[in-house]
């Protein structure tokens, strides 16, 4: 009898090692394949990079407090933001959409103004897609593609001892706001005469349903001469990310407490919820900012930028991962963000 390993043994990176074990490439073109935020292509004078997601009903999101016209942003947020990791430009995508019929004309209408507002937004062109019928709901698949000059492509395993560890924006939101939605609509579920009280979280609710790709971080640093030696998105947690590019860079690295950035919302959300705020920021998922590593001489570029934040820094691999208290107490660095199976 043949052994049957259940997927959840070797979880999502472990499947995804597992299946490019017995993926071969064809084409000298094929300059990066699977285990970056995208493919990369030769092009001649660019590199083409090119990203994948889908976004299942009742995995990704829940129609219950996520209105169409955000969900369709979100689906071309996070595409862009894979394209944003390896510090390209994004320039074209397909939408594929799996639909039930439980979906009016007008719903789906609703679902691609804001694939069309986000479209504008990053300036990118929709050019294609597919559309079936799904018998378990919405399932929406974006294909992104773009354009990086060949010096300035950012992968995760650019990372070298002393690089200083960065990240944009503020974590843990996205994550806080999931908490809040998931909490009302049970309270909605159990008395639907219940208004949802959403009022006090704006800003993570927001992180949640309609995240941002950092496309003006990756122009900014074109203007700044800077060009990462690692990058990737915040897509599954921080901790998770900064095992990455250990991984991949052969690196260790030392981040510290009091150096994360937090938002007052997330902050008091996770007091409220009985969560650790840090734990919050370690460990929440789909924050889309960017986290990347860059070397001691351009550090005097981003010094005053004020939503780059400098966390720590990039050791030998055998000095190992760790996170300094605010008590100067070096933890062993744990990975717990999000399981997709």
């Amino acid at each position: 009898m043949s052994k049957r390993t259940e997927i959840s043994e070797l979880g999502e990176f472990g499947l995804i090692e597992r299946l490019r074990g017995s993926i071969q490439t064809y084409h000298a073109s094929t300059v990066r394949g699977i285990g970056d935020d995208a493919a990369v292509i030769d092009a001649g004078d660019t590199y083409r990079v090119v990203t994948t997601d889908l976004l299942v009903e009742g995995v990704h999101f829940d129609l219950a407090y996520c209105p169409l016209k955000h969900l369709g942003f979100k689906a071309v947020a996070v595409n862009v933001s894979d394209i944003a990791a390896m510090n390209a430009i994004p320039k074209e995508l397909t939408v594929s959409i799996a639909l039930s019929n439980r979906f009016s004309v007008e719903a789906v209408e609703e679902l691609y103004e804001g694939i069309r507002v986000a479209a504008q937004h990053y300036k990118v062109d929709v050019v294609g897609g597919d559309t079936t019928a799904s018998r378990s709901g919405l399932v929406i698949s974006v294909t992104a593609m773009g354009e990086v000059e060949k010096a300035r492509i950012a992968y995760r395993s650019g990372a070298e001892v002393n690089d200083i560890l960065c990240v944009t924006g503020d974590l843990g939101g996205a994550l806080m706001g999931l908490q809040v939605l998931e909490r009302e609509k049970q309270v909605f579920l159990a008395n639907p005469a219940m208004r949802p009280d959403l009022e006090k979280y704006p800003y993570i609710t927001g992180r949640q349903l309609r995240p941002d790709a950092r496309m003006d971080i990756v122009h900014e640093l074109r203007d700044l001469g800077v060009v990462p030696t690692s990058m990737m998105d915040i897509s599954d947690g921080l901790a998770s990310e900064l095992f990455h590019i250990s991984k991949a860079s052969g690196v260790g690295m030392t981040i510290y407490e009091d150096k994360l950035p937090i938002d007052k919302e997330t902050y008091d959300a996770a007091v409220e919820f009985n969560m650790d705020p840090i734990t919050a920021v370690l460990n929440g998922g789909e924050d889309y900012e960017l986290l990347f590593t860059i070397s001691q001489s351009d550090f005097s570029k981003l010094e005053k930028h004020p939503d780059v934040h400098f966390i720590g820094h990039i050791t030998k691999e055998e000095e190992g991962k760790f996170l300094v208290t605010k008590s100067g107490t070096a933890v062993p660095l744990k990975a717990q963000g999000w399981k997709h199976f």
